[in-house]
């Protein structure tokens, strides 16, 4: 973009000044003669000399006329030596007198240089406090300005998020044709709130509905308005519409909108007047400008949940739009887009990858590609297949593998009857995803071995057997140590804990206790998209609290039962696939497949090995 310049009177009047300035000291230079001081004492001693005026360096005087005539001679101009020639000019009855040094470039130098100097020292730090946004810029809005060419990103980079595309895609077309809505009296919504997990692309879908509508996209994030002076969010907001209005059509997005939105008067003691006055300000914004003018207001967030009720009330933020984990067709979507940018070999399955990361967000398959083009550089290979992928996975997974990590073979054939105990369980029985891996190499910080399951599609709803299986299937580790070596280990402590999560909130959440029946007992609701949040207190009786440990404490020890009843049915089974592991350290493939179809012939099958295993617990107890 070419730099316009200005035109500005002040340019001429300098040039003037510059061109008469010089034309003065030319002049001046030309009409005076300089001449010896010996030269000069010879002519007034011969009465050459008519007038002369003598300053502290030179002396400047007329010649006598050579014609007689009354007017000055010629001008000279000589050093001055001798300080004391008042006698020689009184005996030749020459006119002299003193004159002070007046050098008007250097005067003039030395005004212009300093203010020139101080105006340049001015205007860089203006600029600087500009840049920087510093003391006299603190009411402006610090967001991002990308004009129509800076928006590189289009609905077809959002890939696994098509039922959003399709909500904005009314946006796109009101900034693009707004005539057609404004003819039959319809308004687009003033304000537009995307709400889903963390790395679900958000963001992402803003700037591509800029990028479709080809208008202004003004980006900034919630906490950009909030600072330690009261007065200043407030003031930035109103200066972000002011000016996105005198750029309408255009898109404002506040990423984070929890961080400005938050409820007022919620956990704090007295509040915080600034966030409240930039909350209150925005929400005269939303109220104040006319959605027809083309200013559409886009904000994001993950915790939807804290939000001020006042900012979601319709004619604010009107529309909700979810941008939820994507499916397996939706990662497999994203996971294309991603492999299509870096050098891939032909065996490469985004389907088969898919099913391997369920649960996964656009921001961690693209981490995953990247791990896995990292992993081919690594092994100097100049593209990168379908082995590096599943390598990224396990990776991502369950951590950095660590070969060096020297574990004595006690330890190590605990750590690979316990991994098969998970294994064996997951196999036997019915609804449980399948195994994919079984290993007793350490990996992460923590893991000294690990059984990896992946589901084969995505599941939305958990029924109470799956979740009993599930539960089995973790304490599975357990029951085979315990079965074994008649000793238990520490290498569990990750399996009980999530196994009694599952547990407490198939008694607490679920209703899945015939004892508590249908009673919602948790004590606060979860975020909606950020996972448990910590436990308040209790909301009901310590009877009912001792009920529910009780349950919990049934249901770990039912599926502790079955768990122990499928393995002691697979005891030979369990040895045998040990050793190997303890010789190859990874089980997979057709292995895998063998183990599996030897677990199911040798165990029997669903609620058979849970009735034994219940009523086998029942006669011990």
């Amino acid at each position: 973009m070419k730099k316009q310049h200005r035109f500005s009177i002040w340019y001429v009047l300098m040039g003037v000044w510059a061109v008469l300035l010089l034309h003065n000291l030319i002049a001046s230079a030309l009409m005076v003669k300089t001449i010896p001081y010996s030269e000069f004492i010879k002519m007034v001693k011969e009465g050459q000399v008519a007038e002369i005026a003598i300053s502290e360096n030179d002396i400047r005087g007329w010649m006598v006329p050579t014609d007689g005539s009354s007017e000055k001679g010629d001008m000279f101009r000589t050093v001055r030596v001798d300080p004391d020639i008042s006698q020689l000019l009184e005996e030749n009855n020459v006119q002299y007198s003193g004159r002070i040094e007046s050098n008007f470039l250097g005067t003039l130098m030395s005004w212009v240089i300093p203010i020139a100097l101080f105006f340049g020292i001015w205007l860089f730090m203006m600029r600087r406090f500009q840049q920087q946004s510093g003391v006299m810029t603190v009411g402006k809005n610090k967001a991002k300005i990308y004009m129509e060419d800076d928006v590189p990103f289009r609905f077809k980079d959002a890939a696994g998020v098509d039922e959003a595309k399709q909500e904005l895609e009314e946006v796109t077309s009101f900034l693009k044709e707004p005539e057609r809505y404004t003819r039959v009296g319809g308004q687009i919504p003033r304000g537009i709130l995307l709400v889903g997990p963390p790395g679900t692309g958000k963001t992402l879908l803003a700037k591509a509905v800029a990028g479709e509508s080809g208008v202004p996209f003004f980006s900034l994030s919630g906490s950009e308005f909030v600072e330690m002076f009261v007065g200043l969010g407030a003031a930035r907001v109103r200066d972000l519409f002011k000016e996105a209005k005198t750029k309408a059509p255009c898109i404002i997005f506040i990423d984070e909108l929890d961080a400005l939105g938050k409820a007022r008067g919620v956990g704090m003691a007295g509040g915080h007047d600034e966030r409240e006055q930039t909350l209150n300000q925005l929400l005269v914004e939303l109220d104040g400008f006319d959605p027809n003018v083309g200013v559409i207001l886009m904000a994001a967030t993950n915790r939807p949940e804290i939000l001020d009720p006042a900012l979601l009330r319709p004619g604010r933020f009107d529309r909700q739009v979810l941008v939820d984990r994507p499916d397996k067709k939706g990662r497999a979507d994203i996971l294309k887009i991603y492999i299509d940018r870096v050098e891939t070999e032909s065996d490469i399955d985004a389907e088969k990858i898919a099913g391997m990361t369920s649960g996964m967000v656009g921001a961690d398959l693209a981490n995953l590609v990247n791990e896995a083009a990292l992993l081919a550089v690594r092994r100097d290979k100049s593209r990168l297949g379908m082995a590096e992928i599943e390598e990224a996975v396990e990776r991502v997974v369950a951590g950095l593998e660590k070969k060096n990590r020297l574990i004595n073979p006690e330890e190590k054939e605990i750590v690979a009857y316990h991994e098969l105990g998970h294994a064996i369980v997951a196999m036997a029985l019915p609804g449980t995803d399948p195994v994919q891996k079984i290993s007793i190499v350490p990996r992460g910080i923590a893991a000294l071995g690990y059984t990896m399951q992946v589901p084969t599609e995505d599941r939305f709803l958990m029924r109470k057997t799956e979740l009993n299986n599930r539960i089995a299937t973790l304490l599975g580790g357990r029951a085979a140590e315990a079965l074994v070596f008649n000793d238990i280990s520490t290498g569990a402590h990750n399996d009980l804990s999530r196994a009694t999560d599952t547990a407490s909130s198939m008694v607490k959440e679920y209703g899945m206790s015939e004892r508590l029946g249908q009673v919602y007992f948790a004590p606060k609701r979860s975020a909606q998209f950020l996972g448990p949040m910590p436990d308040t207190g209790s909301a009901y009786s310590e009877e009912t609290a001792r009920l529910i440990d009780e349950e919990v404490r049934r249901i770990i020890d039912e599926q502790y039962a079955v768990a122990m009843a499928i393995l002691r049915e697979n005891k030979g089974l369990l040895d045998k696939t040990a050793r190997q592991l303890l010789k190859d350290e990874v089980i997979d493939g057709a292995a895998l497949a063998d183990l599996a179809q030897a677990v199911r012939q040798a165990a029997p099958a669903g609620e058979d090995i849970r009735s034994a295993a219940v009523e086998a617990d029942t006669i011990a107890a």
